[in-house]
Order: structure tokens, then sequence, then C-alpha cells
């Protein structure tokens, strides 16, 4: 699929002298925008009323987003590395926003399916092809701190809810001067409408600001003092390169797959039912002893972690290993999910520790995972292995839901459950955890019949998949 001149990789490859910490902010203003996504329940039980349907029929919406962005990312990951990344970033702006300007319109004229195709699925696409337009670029910028570059761009995404949530609160109160953003006050659907309408517009701009900043290295580029024989020396790390189509074919992308699909399933254990969560594991009688100001609060809490681990750990990735870190994930995860289960309802102070930390792994495996693929398989098209490695995330979105859900609804009616009605589901956690620490273990180096011909380091190289992977 071509893309028109301006838009084109060769357009912006970076002069001599270029400031490489000017792709960070390119990269935030993506995802920063994007992750939005998790900001969907600010106006959740707004479009239950306004659609007259069921929680479920409005979940959908983000459950149909999250599945679209794997799978487009998947679909698009090698567009986006032969394209670049400005095509990529343009590409998910419009998309996003389109997706925005659908759902409004499907909102005003009580049309729910307007809103799936939106934001669902317009939407959707944007994010994946947004989430992952600035990864190999941010890899090949920071050779020698990969896990700095991209816990910076994908902690974006877990912050974008904490900017957006606010934000939203404010505008549908300016929309609708009825709701004051407490308790007992929900929206009317035209104010969301009107949010969608807005939120659309400002991504927009902010996304092609990011397009327009963003530029890529020449090819014989490299960091001052920088030298990539000291790559070579650490552990699992290669500087050799696998395309696309052959990383999909190595037991070491499906071992990282199951790795991160149990992480984030767990992750997601916890942030499908944060708010009731707290308030069902410390239930006094028939009465919460945790208010509803309180949970919120509990919810804030988790996202800032949520963000602050995609930064810290991958950065702390950088010292001490991308396998070693997720060790850390799975097996301190699971003990964290073993001590949440067994004395987690002790005291407040030790269920919000013990989630705060399951929650910064959980982000922190998104951001580890674009620097363990080039740890393992070089930057030639890592950005098209990253798109596929994040239909574990599609899968997990689903899963996740269904598993604590499904438990949930066996265990009794919801507002009346206690924190024990929340073991079984906490422990089918421990066990996917402990599976993929398992898988993590069995990563070793990516065989060299993988490697592509010696000089082949750019996204414009034809692709391996053309040739035999035995040579």
């Amino acid at each position: 699929m071509a893309v028109p001149s301006f838009l084109a990789r060769e357009r912006i490859v970076a002069r001599p002298g270029f400031n490489r910490w000017l792709i960070p902010p390119a990269a935030l203003a993506v995802h920063l925008c994007i992750g939005q996504a998790y900001a969907t329940s600010v106006y959740k039980t707004a479009l239950v009323q306004h659609f007259d349907s069921s929680l479920t029929a409005i979940g959908i919406i983000f459950s149909l987003a999250i599945v679209m962005l794997g799978l487009s990312a998947a679909a698009f990951g090698t567009w986006v590395d032969r394209n670049g990344p400005r095509a990529a970033m343009f590409t998910a702006a419009v998309l996003w926003s389109a997706g925005f300007l659908v759902g409004a319109l499907g909102i005003s004229t009580n049309q729910l399916w307007l809103v799936y195709l939106g934001y669902g699925v317009l939407g959707g696409i944007g994010l994946g092809i947004g989430y992952i337009s600035p990864v190999s670029t941010l890899i090949k910028w920071f050779p020698d701190r990969p896990g700095l570059a991209t816990g910076m761009a994908i902690m974006g995404f877990g912050g974008g809810a904490l900017i957006a949530s606010p934000i939203s609160r404010q505008l549908m109160n300016f929309y609708d001067e009825g709701y004051d953003g407490t308790a007992g006050t929900v929206p009317a659907g035209s104010a969301v409408a009107l949010l969608f309408v807005t939120l659309g517009l400002v991504y927009l701009a902010f996304m092609l600001f990011g397009a327009l900043i963003v530029r890529v290295p020449a090819p014989d580029w490299r960091p001052h003092g920088f030298d990539p024989a000291t790559v070579k020396q650490k552990s699992l790390v290669t500087t050799e390169n696998v395309s696309a189509g052959n990383a999909i074919r190595t037991p070491q992308f499906w071992l990282l797959w199951v790795a991160l699909f149990c992480n984030v399933t767990a992750g997601i254990g916890i942030l499908e039912q944060a708010a009731p969560m707290i308030q069902d594991f410390f239930r006094d009688g028939s009465t919460s002893a945790v208010t509803a100001a309180a949970a919120a609060g509990f919810v804030g809490v988790l996202s800032l972690f949520n963000m602050g681990g995609r930064f810290a750990w991958s950065t702390t990735s950088d010292y001490i290993g991308r396998k070693p870190m997720y060790m850390i994930y799975l097996g301190v995860g699971l003990v964290l999910y073993v001590l949440l289960a067994t004395v987690g309802s002790s005291a407040t102070w030790l269920f919000v520790i013990l989630a705060a930390l399951i929650i910064s792994f959980y982000g922190g495996g998104f951001s580890t995972a674009p620097a363990y693929l080039r740890d393992l398989f070089g930057t030639f098209q890592v950005g098209a292995i990253h798109g596929r490695l994040l239909t574990a995330w599609s899968a997990a979105g689903i899963a996740g839901p269904l598993i604590i859900n499904g438990v949930l609804d066996s265990r009794g009616t919801p507002g009346e459950l206690v924190a024990g009605d929340y073991r079984p589901a906490l422990f089918i956690m421990v066990g996917l955890l402990a599976v993929g620490f398992v898988a993590n273990l069995m990563i070793k180096q990516v065989d060299s019949k993988w490697f592509e011909p010696k000089g082949t380091d750019v996204p414009t190289a034809a692709s391996s998949t053309e040739r035999s992977a035995t040579r």
C-alpha cells in the first residue's frame, strides 16, 4: 500500500546533529491520546441509560476496541515498518479521530451499532497502528537503552486515562449542567456525544503534531560512544535480524506470547473489577466499609502504578535483562496474587500495596516486550513482530474478564460479594502466572537459521519470508 510522498520514510530521515530526545515526545503525543481507551468507564453508565441497554452491551465497545487493537497491530505491523512512523502515526490519528466522530453520530441518532463501528472498529484499528507506530523507531534511536525508550512512550498509554478522565468529567459537566461528576448524577447522552466530538478533534491535532516532528535515524547512525559489540555480550541479545514472517515460526516468539498473555490476563483480572473489588474485600456486614469515593481513589492509584511501572520496570530491564525482568513480573506476581487471595483482606493498606504492585507488573510487561523482541530478533522488523505479539493482549482482553466475571457470577450477586468470593478467580490467575513463568524460563537464543543475510537492516529490504528459512 503506497503512501503520499509527504508521509514517506525517505522524507523524515534525520539530518546530522538531530537530537534523538525529540522522538519520545512525538511518541507520547500519540500514546497519551490513544490511552483514553482506559477512561471509558467515565461515561459507561451514561451510555447504558442513553441506549437503555446493559453494562455488558456497553462493555463490548471497549472489548471490541482492544480486540481490534491486537488484530490491526498484527495485520499492519509490516506496513508500519516499511513506510515509517509518520505514515503510521498519521493513519492512526485519522482512524482514532474518525472513531470518535462516528461514535458521536451513533449516540446522537441512538444507534449503538454505530458506536461499535466507530469507537470499537475504526478507533480500535487506530489504536493498534498508533500503539506500534513509534516502537521500532524508538528502538533504533536508543540501541543503548531500548527499555528506557519504549518505557517512556508506552508509559503514555497507561497515563492517558489520568488526563482523559478528569477532562471528560469537566467537559460533560460543561455540556450538561445537571451533571457535576458526583455519585448519583449521570450525564445526558447528548453530553457524551459532544464529548466524543471534542476528544476526536483534540486528539487529531495532538497526534498529527507527533507525526510532524517524528524522524528516523540514517542507516549508519549510532549514538555517540555506543559500541554495538557491547550489546552482543549480553545474554539473549543478538546483533542479527529476523523478519516478522520468520519470527512467528520460532518457539521464542510463542513462548513470549504465552508469558505476555498470562501477565496481561492476571492484570486485567484486577483492573476489570478494581472499584467493586476493594469494596467487596472490606465489606462490613451488609454495608461496604470502603466508600465509593475511596474506591475511585483506589482506581486512580492503580492508574499511577500502571503508568509508573511501564517506565520504571522497562528501564530496569536495561540493566538486569529482559528475561530476568519477566521472571519478576511472573514469579513475584504469582506470590503477590497468593498473598492477595489469602491475607489481602486483613488490612486495606496491604490490599492496596499488593494490587498496585501487581498492576505495575502488568504495565511493565507491555513496555518491556518491544525491547525483549529487539533482543531476540533484532531491529529489522521489530515493529511488525511487536504487532503480532499484541494478539496476546487481544486474547487476554477476552480471557481476563471472562474468568473473573464468570467466577463472580457463580458466587453471588454484585454488591453482596465478599473477599472469599474472589479467591477462586485469584488462584486461577496464580496458575496462569505459573504457566507464564515456565514459558519465559524456556526462552533461549534464536537459532541462526532464522537470521537475515548480512546487510539486511532496513525495513525496505526484501522480507525473508520470500526465501527459505534454512540456507
